[in-house]
């Protein structure tokens, strides 16, 4: 360097009171530092913007006042330049002084047109110029200061570069300044048009580095509690619609890769159908990587984050370097106290920079997180709209679910600790050369002890890992069965099998309480492990230091500084194996790999599933353009899976099968979507007046209207819970019918309505002259009397079609359709049909095979396959459905039947769900109350008490510690207590681990204690909740409280407070061990622990309440998609993917908009406590200076040592504070369920009815009359009748007249709104519900099956014999299918019954009735599913077998209760005629105009 300078001036630095550094350094190194930075930096940064342009920014005062200034600068730095230049002639000038203005001044033209250049590519605020402009301030600051000094000394001073030097500092210091303004937003950019952005898009440098743009929302947060309304847009590049695509084009390069390596490599026979929905472990041919899509699509912008992560890693070891040198200033003497000061402010600084740039690389993590978790639900939403149905029947709703949100969390999880994989053993390896440094070899000993611990931790954490596999395995059991619980809750309470059930639930629950324990006693030794880890690495270090020589004497700085470095490294040796088994576990989870589906177009054979036997064969069916086709057959023959394969819902195995145009499709089981009626009839398209009127007048919607409180606008709950059986059918018939398509499948689209309604429909939209005339329709019947107006039949038998022709001709061919008809006496009807059908003859019999080619295959060989289509209820088969919907009759019934309905000026609808509430405001102290009271109370404060000691413990061996460092005075005196020092050091370290432990156990114990509370106390009162809370809560919030609620009791509430007091009293004690070692410290501690006490209020407020919303956004999510999986057949049939998937995705954004402020109050939160951290630090360094005169060494190093460990402590004492609150919320939903008000209870001991109860039979209304619930009309009024034992009554009258409701009455599952109900003489509302309920028989109107065997099904109690069970299969004519089954009785029933047919279903509630074959039965609608055959047998069966009992049977088929004692006919829930069929008819009333509808009259 020498040779670039003037002759050496001596080094002036450390020595001095006055320090300086030599002009040369300053002229050299300090000016070069800033342009090396900017020249290195901007190739980068250049290239970035060329490739990311934001828009224009217009010219602004700001921007001209930079540039002008940038070439002043630049003017300047050249003025010295051409200064020394024409110096050379007068003397000899040092060549740094040419060299110097030259770099400087090209560095200022460089930063010029860098400031332009960001101008043009639409930068608001620059980070690269800010701290370029920042770096130059600083390092000229050391000659400014050094100028004025010379000058003052009287020194000559050159005039010129003295001036030159001043303008220089004057205007780097106005550019930094400006540089800490933002330029307006570029034009034409999304912030001008969003009505709320994100202020993060227009935020500057300095505001985005300390997150200072999020204050405002911090602030409004604290105000009032914040709404989705205060949320802010979500940035562009987090959208779906862009982060989505992103994945997916990745995904299908790797697919399309694999594919070409798999045809390479080997030729195996794998179907894209056979991989499973949820994991697949196939490695015969390349599997495509998600994991690599993944990376691909969102690595590039982690790795910015990992960038931060390195900067990070290395400054935290500077700190521990700086403490060595502050104890070695504290025990030298004459050292200037400037240098003490300067290496506080050094800590500081150092601090400071580490955390703006740890929270830049977790922002980085969490952002990738969030995109993953969008792209990977958006994945998954999408392949499930194409999804298989085999892979449906693979994996249940739940899992699916589960796949979209525990496994797209656990990627958003995976992100923030991917860096630990690298970052770890980096800080290992530096960590231990410093200690290298400070203690020699003697480190290998600490060394070994972690290395030790390491297979501890890592068998803890598989064990751990195992138990947790274990108990997801029991809660999703537990979730699973109490998801058809709920669903089933209706059958549970009519059959009074609730306890049976309940006790099931608990059998589950103590399985995951037991792992649950394991798991807790295992966490209690890792967490002692933890604890005591720095400890005994420290202890055994030290005391083979000390042993090993004898001159070794532990000093402050070797001690200090190694406990420094050992807490450094207990971080990553703890997190190793923690991110080392969570990858692990993601990567077997994800390699997901959902089946591809594109419509099949097939002729031949289909299955349900490839491995499946054909379910149909041999079928060829030609339907002519605008020709109505009726299937019909027996239960189970294979109609709905015709119906399938013609959507492309099956496999086919063979041949093809084209339909020609648009296809509108109406399942069994109808589809209800949760929105009004009018969207489920419009179902996403245009809404038109005169059409939508047509439509809802053929269907027969009209009238309901009138009944609905809403009318059309009507909210619909989930899946049609407040519609009865036939409005839902009706209006999945409205939706078929307003689509226009070309092509109709129906699938038994009558069974569901009344006998005139079905007539109506037939003549109106589905018959010969109905509004689908001219439409090709296929119709799914087992109406016989429709039969002689169709075009075509097909009749199916076992899986075949046995023979196809229209009406006249079949029954020419007498053949099994004519044999079907002679059966049934109708020929009646057929005579007066017979013209009719002449004149529809006018279809040649070859004119069919001209037509679109509809070969089918449809299965019948065992129906368990069919329900596919039935599972679009999948989720409930609808079982909560209260058949009745809730009437609220609208004060408008009085108008004329002309006008039209006015619900135009109807604007309020009352909401059938009520909205879930998002709880404000701080949680009550009664709710941690009611923790503690669940915990117990004494335990709860004996676990604080033990906590309190093992601080005091710690605290101890850390004072015993620095008091023996400061023996190294005398080295004689240290010898002799060397082992003194060290069991005593031992002991009190031990003592803090078995404390740790202690207290983990008992907090263990506790949490356990309380979650089987909690748990308990809300399953009872879900099972004693009356029916009405079932009909008006969704589903999934309550399930919710199962899973989410209660999963949080159990694991993340108690390590929440675990590690609450862990850091609380780690904070405390660090305060204590400062302030005993300085006093003065506690002047600092007031203010600075207001302003964490505000910085905590506010954040937590607001943290709070984004957790709330981010959780109430969260399920619609879940919802949305359940809702999609159970209607894929129906969105695909009608061409709505793309809708939906956009509503999908909506949703996802919406979620993530209270997610993303979410994780940036975390990090506004982090960077404002650990800048008080860093005050901390400050002021114990600065102290420790100040009182540097009567302080040992080891003191100094207590303090500061435990400063540096104090910012982690606060940090997490907030976010657990937080954590606890938003957890503890658990507690406050779990008990408001476990609250709601209880229906009457199931025994009442001191009116306990006779056990040969009832008797008789004898059943007598007595001016009855009953509400759905508080505050809604009343359904049956006055209602006063006598029915005598035996009697047959059939009950008939129009939808919503109050028919389901009389039955549901008996059973009281509606409590009377006046009058009563005696049987035998025992009035039934004073006996308990079970004692009822047992004593009377229901076929419910939906026939529900839990999962499990079929004896399960038909026997909960186990109170049957084997023998009872088949003599009830057999009257039930299910003797033959259950006895063909391998397993028999213990066939596993699936899901909601979704491998038996819907007709099998209902004949096992047969089955059920024939077993508890009690003096009262009731049938409700129970023969809509099956074909008049069956309904044969049944309704002789129980003729037969029930002929001495009082039966009510609530009929649409009219011909089934013709011959019954007496027929009540309801309307609007009173009782219109009550009489002999023979003697109604006569009357010419109202039965007397059904039963003509029906052709029986």
């Amino acid at each position: 360097m020498s040779c670039l300078f003037s002759p050496q001036k001596p080094n002036l630095t450390l020595s001095t009171e006055i320090p300086d550094l030599p002009e040369c350094f300053q002229l050299s190194v300090l000016a070069w530092i800033p342009c090396f930075y900017l020249w290195l930096v901007s190739p980068l940064y250049l290239f970035y913007l060329k490739r990311n342009n934001r828009g224009y920014i217009m010219m602004s005062i700001l921007n001209r006042v930079k540039t002008v200034f940038g070439f002043i600068l630049w003017i300047v730095c050249w003025t010295d330049l051409f200064a020394s230049f024409h110096e050379i002639k007068e003397k000899d000038v040092p060549p740094i002084y040419f060299i110097t203005p030259l770099i400087v001044g090209m560095t200022m033209l460089l930063a010029t047109f860098i400031i332009q250049f960001e101008r043009l590519r639409g930068v608001q605020s620059s980070g690269v110029l800010f701290i370029f402009w920042m770096l130059s301030v600083l390092c000229a600051i050391v000659p400014f200061r050094s100028k004025i000094l010379h000058a003052n000394k009287g020194e000559n001073v050159d005039k010129l570069r003295f001036t030159t030097f001043y303008m220089y500092f004057g205007l780097i210091l106005v550019e930094l300044i400006l540089c800490c303004f933002n330029e307006k937003p570029p034009l034409f950019s999304s912030v001008v048009t969003d009505p709320n952005p994100c202020p993060e898009s227009t935020a500057g440098f300095l505001s985005r580095m300390t997150f200072w743009w999020f204050t405002s929302m911090a602030i409004k947060g604290y105000k009032s509690p914040l709404e989705t309304k205060d949320l802010w847009s979500l940035n562009k590049q987090d959208s779906s619609e862009l982060v989505v695509p992103k994945l997916l084009r990745e995904w299908e390069g790797e697919k399309s890769k694999a594919q070409r390596s798999g045809a390479e490599t080997n030729h195996v026979e794998v179907n894209p159908e056979e991989v499973e929905v949820l994991l697949s472990s196939k490695k015969d041919t390349p599997q495509p990587s998600f994991l690599r899509s993944l990376l691909k699509a969102f690595g590039p912008y982690f790795l910015i984050g990992s960038a931060f992560k390195l900067l990070q890693d290395l400054i935290t070891f500077i700190n521990p370097q700086l403490l060595r040198m502050l104890i070695e200033f504290t025990k030298e003497t004459g050292v200037p106290s400037w240098w003490g000061f300067a290496l506080a402010f050094m800590m500081f600084g150092c601090a400071l920079l580490q955390t703006l740039i740890l929270h830049q690389h977790f922002q980085y993590c969490f952002v990738t997180g969030m995109r993953l978790r969008t792209a990977i639900i958006g994945a998954i939403y999408r392949k499930s709209l194409v999804i298989t149905n085999e892979a449906k029947r693979s994996s249940t709703v739940g899992e699916v679910v589960n796949l979209m949100s525990v496994d797209a969390q656990r990627f958003m999880d995976l992100t923030t600790f991917l860096n630990m994989l690298w970052s770890a053993p980096l800080q290992i390896i530096l960590a231990l050369f410093f200690l290298w440094q400070t203690l020699g070899p003697s480190v290998l000993a600490g060394v070994a002890v972690m290395v030790l611990l390491i297979p501890f931790n890592a068998v803890i954490a598989m064990k751990t890992r195992a138990y947790q596999v274990e108990q997801m395995q029991y809660k999703d059991a537990r979730i699973k069965l109490m998801n058809e619980i709920l669903n089933g809750i209706k059958v549970l309470k009519l059959y009074a099998w609730e306890v049976s059930f309940k006790e099931k639930v608990l059998q589950i629950r103590q399985k995951e309480l037991n792992v649950l324990r394991k798991t807790a006693y295992l966490s209690a030794l890792s967490t002692m492990a933890w604890t005591s880890a720095p400890f005994l690495v420290a202890l055994t270090t030290f005391a083979v230091y000390v042993s090993v020589d004898k001159n070794n004497v532990l000093d402050a700085d070797k001690a200090f500084v190694s406990l420094s470095l050992f807490n450094i490294l207990r971080f990553p040796l703890n997190m190793l194996p923690q991110v080392i088994s969570s990858l692990v576990q993601v990567i077997t989870d994800m390699i997901l790999t959902l089946p591809d589906h594109a419509v099949t177009v097939v002729n031949g054979k289909f299955s349900w599933a490839k491995k499946d036997p054909p379910a149909l064969q041999h079928i060829n069916v030609m339907v002519p353009q605008g020709s109505l086709l009726a299937v019909v057959g027996h239960v189970g023959c294979g109609k709905s899976s015709l119906v399938a394969a013609l959507l492309g819902e099956m496999e086919k195995l063979e041949g093809h099968i084209s339909i020609r145009g648009s296809v509108a499709y109406v399942p069994q089981q109808a589809w209800i979507q949760n929105a009004t009626l009018r969207d489920n009839i419009l179902f996403g398209r245009p809404y038109v007046e005169q059409k939508y009127r047509c439509v809802l007048e053929a269907c027969a919607l009209t009238p309901d209207l009138e009944v609905l409180p809403g009318g059309d606008l009507t909210e619909i709950g989930e899946k049609g819970i407040n519609l009865s059986g036939g409005q839902r059918q009706r209006v999945s018939l409205a939706r078929a019918l307003y689509s226009e398509a070309d092509v109709y499948l129906m699938d038994d689209p009558l069974s569901a309505v009344d006998a005139h309604v079905a007539k109506h429909i037939f003549d109106h939209v589905i018959g010969p002259e109905g509004a689908l005339r001219g439409k090709t329709r296929i119709l799914v019947t087992h109406g016989i009397s429709f039969l002689p107006q169709v075009d075509n039949i097909l009749v199916l038998v076992e899986g075949m079609v046995s023979e196809m022709g229209s009406y006249q001709d079949l029954l020419k061919q007498n053949g099994a359709f004519a044999e079907f008809l002679r059966n049934y006496s109708l020929e009646d009807i057929i005579e007066e049909d017979e013209v009719l059908i002449d004149e529809e003859e006018s279809f040649p019999d070859d004119a069919l095979s001209n037509h679109t080619d509809m070969v089918d295959n449809e299965p019948a060989v065992n129906e368990a396959r069919r329900q596919f289509m039935r599972q679009i209820s999948i989720m409930s088969n609808d079982l909560e459905n209260p058949k009745t919907k809730s009437i609220r009759k609208r004060r408008c019934s009085e108008r004329r039947p002309g006008e039209p309905p006015q619900e135009k000026k109807e604007p309020k609808v009352e909401k059938l769900i009520q909205a879930e509430t998002a709880e404000t405001g701080r949680v009550k102290f009664k709710v941690y109350w009611e923790y503690a009271k669940a915990v117990g109370p004494i335990l709860s404060l004996f676990i604080c008490f033990l906590y309190a000691s093992q601080s005091a413990a710690a605290i101890g061996a850390n004072i015993w510690l620095s008091q023996w460092t400061n023996d190294s005075r005398d080295s004689v005196t240290a010898q002799e207590k060397v082992h003194m020092r060290v069991g005593v050091y031992a002991s009190l370290g031990i003592t803090q681990g078995i404390l740790v432990m202690f207290s983990s156990f008992t907090l263990a114990m506790g949490k356990i204690q309380a979650a089987r509370k909690l748990h308990q106390g809300l399953l009872d009162n879900k099972f004693h909740t009356p029916q009405a809370f079932f009909d008006t809560t969704p589903l999934g919030r309550i399930i919710n409280r199962f899973s989410k609620d209660i999963y949080v009791i159990d694991e993340a509430l108690p390590s929440t407070i675990l590690m609450f007091l862990g850091t609380f009293f780690a904070s405390v004690a660090t305060m204590i061990v400062i302030v005993s070692s300085t006093p003065i410290f506690a002047v600092v501690i007031v203010p600075l622990a207001l302003v964490y006490f505000f910085v905590q209020r506010f954040y937590v407020a607001t943290s709070r309440q984004l957790k709330r919303l981010e959780s109430v956004s969260r399920s619609p999510i879940y919802s949305h998609f359940s809702e999609t999986i159970t209607g894929t057949s129906v969105i695909r049939a009608y061409g709505r993917n793309s809708a939906f998937v956009l509503m999908s995705d909506m949703k996802v954004d919406e979620n993530q908009k209270s997610y993303y402020p979410g994780i940036v109050s975390n990090r506004w939160l982090g960077i404002r406590i650990e800048f008080i951290g860093n005050c901390i630090v400050l002021f114990a360094a600065v102290f420790a200076v100040l009182e540097k005169e009567n302080l040992s060494p080891g003191l100094v190093g207590l303090s500061v040592s435990y400063a540096l460990q104090v910012t982690m402590s606060l940090n997490w004492m907030v976010r657990m504070t937080s954590d606890l609150e938003s957890n503890i919320v658990a507690v406050e939903r779990v008990k408001e369920y476990s609250e709601t008000p209880p229906e009457a209870p199931w025994e009442v001991e001191d009116k306990k009815p006779p056990t040969d109860w009832p008797s008789e039979g004898n059943v007598e209304f007595a001016d009855y009359s009953v509400r759905y619930r508080e505050g809604l009309d009343l359904v049956l009024r006055n209602i006063s009748l006598r029915v005598k034992g035996g009697e047959k009554i059939g009950i008939v009258g129009r939808t919503g007249a109050g028919k389901s409701s009389m039955t549901l009455c008996l059973f009281r599952l509606l409590e009377a709104a006046g009058g009563e109900i005696t049987i035998d003489g025992v009035k039934i509302k004073e006996i308990g519900l079970h004692d009822l309920r047992s004593k009377l028989t229901i076929i419910p109107q939906e026939p529900v099956l839990f999962s499990g065997t079929l004896r399960m099904n038909l026997d909960p109690f186990e109170k049957y014999s084997d023998d009872d069970m088949w003599n009830a299969l057999t009257l039930s004519h299910l003797h033959k299918f259950v006895s063909n089954q391998p397993a028999k009785l213990a066939l596993e029933c699936s899901e909601g019954g979704e491998n038996l047919s819907v007709g099998q279903r209902q004949l096992i509630c047969l089955a059920r009735a024939l077993l508890r074959k009690t003096r009262i039965l009731i049938l409700d609608e129970a023969t809509a599913a099956i074909d008049l055959e069956t309904d044969d047998l049944i309704q002789s069966t129980i003729r037969t077998q029930f002929e001495d009992c009082t039966v009510f049977t609530i009929a649409h088929r009219l011909n089934t209760i013709m011959d019954y004692t007496r027929i009540l006919v309801l309307d609007k829930g009173q009782i219109a005629e009550f009489d002999t069929p023979v003697n109604l008819i006569a009357q010419k009333g109202i039965f007397y105009s059904m039963a003509k509808d029906a052709g029986l009259a």
